[in-house]
């Protein structure tokens, strides 16, 4: 008889919650889960438990766990805490994450938590404050270890020791002048092999091109991915060296954008709380309903246009629902490939225009191939030449809209500064509903009349 394997940490902290063991929910919280264990429980945790759990975490690992939180529960845990508190857990986090706390706290709150750091900690928190979190300057970390060309690897090596630690995620050093301009780097693996006699200058790369504070944090994703790498130098406009950002942060972009986009079409922000109360969830989701429902009624006038032919062949009322799904359809499948091709920096001016004949070219085609069948379908069931012709043509019609549209919608949103993920599935609907049942009812009113 096998034995059972042993419960993992969350296993046995959700078997002590059941039985009520408060004492053995605070051991396992506090000694046998990592900070990103616990935050992922308080994620998936409705608010009463949240709240409870909260309260059993030591303090040394507030800390920690506030920074691995979505944005909704930090911004509630963070409601109800005194300044007092929450300058205690903030103290000893990267500028970064410190920083990204801080904007959800609100403007008053904020002041007074920079009032009372040093001047050198509040000096790193407002540069990074100072540039929108989206950028390459509200990611970076200010804490970067730098050095001069001019001086020998003993010297740099020597430098290093005499610090107690070096910050995390540390591959290189930067290379900078007396002004504090960025030069180069020199990978940490380089400096352990080189000459101690060689200087820094023989031996540093300037391969590695700085990202300026102002780059959008996708964009700086794209160059870490393309570029492999752990770690970039972040300059401002006169070149000086401001910080840099690492692999964590931007893995962390990479995956807000990733729930961005999912998120977006169907208009809740990504940083949704699950286990958000009753009336915001309800508040959130009804503005977008009532934005669809403007669409729809939109839709509904284009078919009470033909309420009259509809009264007389009935069996358009069966079929018009078939034309709107296929183009719908259609062009939500062109529309988030034009929307994901975006995201990559794979769309550009040169190659929408080819991007636009392949997609109205795949849309006609298998507008021909799917408006056959459904022409053979519509004849045989309602014993109707016309209808299946009518049927067909509409079809052909509203897929080769949906592909015009799906191309299109997310192209020109984005040059008006508008987010295509938010608003371009709510405008391809109203399109291809509009298209289809136009063109079905409208040629079904010229054969019929």
């Amino acid at each position: 008889m096998s034995s059972k394997e042993p419960l993992s940490p969350i296993e046995r902290l959700n078997a002590a919650m059941d039985s009520g063991e408060l004492r053995q929910v605070r051991y396992t919280l506090n000694n046998s889960m990592r900070p990103v264990e616990i935050a992922h429980l308080l994620d998936k945790s409705p608010p009463k438990e949240r709240q409870l759990l909260w309260g059993l975490v030591n303090k040394d690992l507030e800390g920690d766990v506030l920074q691995h939180l979505g944005y909704d529960v930090q911004a509630e845990i963070l409601s109800r805490m005194e300044t007092r508190e929450v300058l205690e857990i903030t103290e000893g986090l990267d500028i970064d994450d410190m920083a990204d706390l801080l904007q959800q706290l609100p403007e008053r709150i904020m002041r007074e938590l920079l009032q009372t750091m040093d001047i050198q900690n509040r000096a790193r928190v407002e540069q990074v404050l100072s540039y929108d979190e989206d950028t390459a300057g509200g990611l970076m970390n200010t804490d970067t270890v730098t050095i001069r060309p001019d001086i020998t690897v003993e010297t740099a090596l020597r430098y290093i020791r005499r610090h107690k630690e070096i910050p995390d995620m540390t591959d290189s050093l930067f290379v900078v002048s007396r002004r504090d301009a960025y030069i180069g780097i020199l990978p940490l693996t380089k400096l352990l092999v080189s000459d101690p006699d060689m200087l820094v200058r023989e031996i540093m790369s300037t391969d590695i091109e700085p990202i300026e504070a102002t780059m959008t944090d996708s964009e700086v994703a794209q160059l870490f991915e393309q570029h492999d790498l752990v770690s970039a130098p972040v300059i401002d406009e006169d070149g000086k060296l401001l910080g840099r950002i690492t692999i964590d942060d931007v893995v962390d972009v990479i995956r807000e954008d990733a729930d961005h986009s999912l998120m977006s079409m169907a208009g809740l922000g990504e940083d949704a709380d699950t286990f958000a109360p009753l009336l915001r969830t309800t508040r959130n989701r009804a503005i977008w309903l009532g934005i669809n429902l403007l669409t729809a009624f939109i839709a509904s006038a284009v078919i009470g246009v033909f309420e009259a032919t509809i009264e007389k062949v009935v069996a358009l009322a069966v079929l018009m629902p078939i034309v709107a799904s296929m183009g719908g359809i259609a062009g939500s499948q062109t529309l988030t490939l034009v929307i994901r091709g975006q995201a990559l920096g794979h769309v550009e001016r040169s190659n929408i225009g080819w991007l636009l004949n392949r997609e109205l070219v795949a849309g006609a085609l298998n507008g021909l191939l799917w408006a056959a069948v459904v022409a053979a379908v519509a004849i045989i069931w309602f014993q109707d030449i016309y209808i299946g012709g009518i049927i067909a043509a509409a079809i052909v019609i509203n897929l080769i809209a949906g592909a015009l549209a799906g191309t299109l919608l997310p192209i020109g949103l984005k040059a008006a500064g508008i987010d295509p993920a938010l608003a371009g599935s709510v405008l391809l609907t109203t399109i291809t509903d509009v298209v289809g049942f136009f063109a079905f009812l409208g040629l079904a009113t010229y054969f019929y009349s």
